[in-house]
This record gives structure tokens, sequence and C-alpha cells, in this order.
């Protein structure tokens, strides 16, 4: 019988401090997760995503390797910058295709009842990475909230735990910047 399995927070430090054994321990503790994020992502996409769930989990995992700047905080913290990177390589992979069609129909993202940022049933990912950017430009905080919160499906909790600020601190965030968000999607 194996003794109880590591916590997520004990190895990110760890691996801060540079044990590459426990990368090695991390990865398959946080394979599950970093999946359903990227199953989350893809499931949004039109039909015929280039891109499929294990690609973006792999692209993801070899930017987060490669990542020794970040001093992981904790669990919710990596799965925040997962989730960034995830979206990144998304909007990324939209831009490319975009190019490449000249112009003609980007990448459409659903964003389901729970997370409403747009009435209708799906936006486009390049359009509402360049939403969060200008909101990110006055007020970075709730743009970090809704990219927690809806790219990186974390709980209130987490989020707030992630931004060192109160659980009511964030939901007051994520309603006004649904709003506006809904408000900037609806003006392209």
């Amino acid at each position: 019988m194996s003794g109880p399995s590591p916590d997520i927070t004990e190895l990110l430090l760890a691996w801060n401090m540079g044990d590459d054994r426990a990368l090695d321990r991390l990865m398959p503790l946080v394979h599950a997760e970093l999946h359903r994020l990227a199953h989350h992502y893809i499931a949004g996409e039109r039909p015929g995503h280039p891109l499929q769930t294990t690609a973006l989990v792999n692209e993801a995992y070899l930017r987060l390797i490669d990542s020794s700047r970040v001093r992981w905080q904790n669990r919710a913290h990596f799965f925040a910058v997962s989730a960034q990177l995830m979206r990144r390589i998304l909007v990324d992979a939209a831009r490319a295709r975009h190019k490449l069609k000249r112009g003609s129909g980007a990448i459409q993202v659903a964003l389901d009842e729970a997370a409403v940022i747009a009435h209708e049933p799906s936006a486009d990912l390049v359009a509402l990475d360049e939403a969060l950017k200008t909101l990110a430009a006055f007020d970075e905080r709730k743009s970090k909230v809704v990219e927690l919160r809806f790219f990186g499906g974390l709980s209130v909790e987490e989020t707030a735990e992630v931004l060192k600020v109160s659980a009511v601190t964030v939901m007051r965030d994520w309603g006004l910047a649904k709003a506006w968000l809904l408000r900037e999607l609806e003006r392209k």
C-alpha cells in the first residue's frame, strides 16, 4: 500500500526550489485537471477544430515546464497559469487560422449560461481575448477574475485565493466584468 499522495502545493514549491523529481511526481496528479480544462475549451470550439484535447494539454505542459520564472504559490495559482496558457494557445491558433483564411469565419467558443458573457450562444475567441486585454488596461483585477473563473474554471474561493482578495470582491468583480464584456462584445 502506498502512502498518502503528496500535496500539489508542496510539489510546486519543491519544483520552485529546483527539484526536478517534484515535477515528475506533480504531473500525474494534475494531468486529469489539465485534461478537464482542455476538454472544456475544445468542446467550445467549432466542429473540426484542428487542436485535440490531448494536443492542447501537451502544448500547455511543454510551456509549463519551460516556465522556470514562475514562482508557484499554490494549486490554484498553478491551474490559473495553466488556464491562461491554454487560452493563449487557442487564441494564437485562432489568429493563425484567421490569417490563413484572410478574414473569413473566426473560431467560435461557446459561453454557457453559468459564465454568461454574451447573449449569443457563442462569441469569437479573438474578440473575447481583445476585450479582456482592453478590460485589463483599465482594471486588471476584473480581467484576471474572468480569466480565472471562465477560462480557468476556478471557484470563487480559489479565485479569491489566487488574487489575494475576498470572495465578495471576486463576486462583485465577476458581475461587473461580465456586464462590461457583454457590452463590449455586442459592439463588435
